[in-house]
């Protein structure tokens, strides 16, 4: 890089990058607590709160196999502190780890909002400290789901590069492995289609912004408030005979245009709203990461007017820098990685994995890839027995060395289904297309180049890289 790293933080955010090994030395000791209903009399559970301000939670069933899964949670959240009852309710919708025989762990991150490296630290000093208060695991695996999946791909790049070190395998469910600088381009395409059509975020008596902003800072629109003009736009949680002629056209128009199912429809256009200001305003001091310069719009009653009316901005290469960096996956990838994703995954769309593949192809590292998909239609959570049959079927290649394949791991999860009773569901022989087949391509886009190993160690030790911790 001409001029050196020096020169080109010069615009990057004045905070430090963050570490895991400070929320260890003095953390909070877990205290024990009464387990969730679904673990009483299998497991020991327990809470705490690291000195960065995470709350977590742990559990060690009574029959332990010696092994850990440190979980990452999605998102992200937005409240400013970190949730203490966020790592509590993980446990209990993750527990058919525990119930397999894992110690869990669990980390509620230290605040709210966005920050990937921020949350891959947290992860990490979690499992010191279990280490620290329990021992060291026979083998520590990670797993995260949505963007937790993002988390968790962070955590194997930066912790988990040294051929012995702490981390073993990693499970990504229905992960949103773009990354931030090109996966949450369709949520950009929503927020400039949306307006386009609505004109009523903002209304043309409020206060003008760019739409990259998600919302203006300052704003005091709630949740609720952006669902009411969602539904004076679209009727979109009407029924179909009670929308209006215009509600209906626009509905579908901004539906065919940006390819999002219509029952995820609000909870898009909330990210695209209150993350996206998270984003721009909190975490990159005001630049733009975002950009539709060039893209074509197509599937509507009037594709030239669309194209030719909808908002255009172009991203400033120093917010793309650090949102990549803080989140892209770089393919850098030395410990095996199962990803198990629902092929209707209305949220994170299966073309993320093709993405993600695309990463450590670049790197050269796809052979310590499989990949999995299943014929479902949720985001938030797939079939009990399938998370089940993934964690064993990467423990054997951990133990074993032997790389699974699809349809080995789906011919083995009718043994835990017997168990579970919620059914297997996958299609070995799915491929998903590139992600440029579901999201528009940015023309001329700014992806940050890789770094080298030399590279990476003095970027992550100039104060000021990336998203704020």
């Amino acid at each position: 890089m001409a001029g050196g790293i020096g020169v080109v933080v010069a615009a990057a955010l004045a905070l430090p990058t963050p570490t895991a090994t400070a929320a260890v030395e003095a953390a909070d000791a877990p205290v024990a607590v009464p387990c969730p209903a679904n673990l009483v009399d299998k497991a020991t559970c327990y809470t705490g709160r690291s000195t960065d301000g995470a709350y977590y939670a742990i559990a060690v069933p009574r029959t332990w196999n010696g092994s850990l899964v440190m979980h990452a949670h999605g998102g992200p959240d937005l409240g400013a502190e970190s949730d203490p009852e966020r790592s509590v309710g993980d446990l209990e919708r993750w527990s058919v780890m525990v119930d397999q025989g894992y110690a869990w762990a669990g980390s509620s991150y230290r605040r709210g909002g966005y920050g990937t490296r921020m949350a891959a630290a947290d992860v990490e000093s979690l499992r010191r400290l279990f280490v620290r208060e329990f021992r060291e695991p026979k083998r520590t695996y990670v797993h995260g789901q949505s963007w937790g999946g993002n988390v968790a791909a962070k955590v194997v790049e930066v912790y988990g590069a040294d051929r012995h070190g702490p981390y073993d395998g990693a499970l990504l469910t229905n992960g949103v492995l773009g990354g931030g600088s090109r996966g949450y381009d369709y949520r950009v395409d929503l927020r400039v289609v949306y307006q386009y059509y609505c004109r009523n975020h903002p209304r043309p008596t409020e206060v003008q912004y760019p739409l990259w902003q998600g919302l203006r800072e300052g704003s005091t629109m709630t949740t609720a408030g952006l669902r009411a003009r969602l539904q004076e736009c679209t009727g979109f949680s009407s029924p179909p005979a009670e929308r209006t002629a215009l509600q209906q056209r626009n509905l579908d128009d901004i539906l065919a245009v940006t390819k999002i199912p219509e029952r995820t429809l609000e909870s898009h256009l909330r990210f695209a709203t209150f993350t996206f200001r998270d984003i721009v305003h909190t975490r990159l001091n005001g630049r733009n990461p975002f950009s539709d310069e060039g893209v074509v719009y197509s599937g509507s009653h009037d594709d030239a007017a669309l194209n030719a009316g909808v908002q255009r901005f172009s991203a400033d290469p120093t917010a793309v820098r650090d949102l990549s960096y803080d989140s892209d996956p770089t393919g850098k990838v030395s410990l095996p990685v199962l990803t198990l994703h629902a092929i209707d995954d209305p949220t994170a769309f299966v073309e993320h994995e093709a993405a993600y593949r695309a990463s450590l192809r670049g790197a050269k590292r796809d052979e310590h890839l499989v990949q999995t998909f299943t014929d479902e239609h949720e985001h938030s959570g797939l079939s009990t027995a399938e998370y089940a049959n993934s964690l064993a079927a990467l423990d054997r290649w951990v133990r074993g060395g032997k790389k699974p394949t699809p349809a080995s791991i789906a011919a083995s999860c009718p043994a835990f289904d017997a168990t579970y009773g919620t059914g297997c569901f996958y299609e070995p022989a799915f491929v998903p297309g590139p992600y440029a087949s579901r999201v528009e391509s940015r023309p001329g886009g700014l992806a940050w180049p890789a770094l080298t190993a030399k590279q990476e160690r003095e970027w992550s030790r100039v104060p000021g890289v990336g998203i704020a911790p």
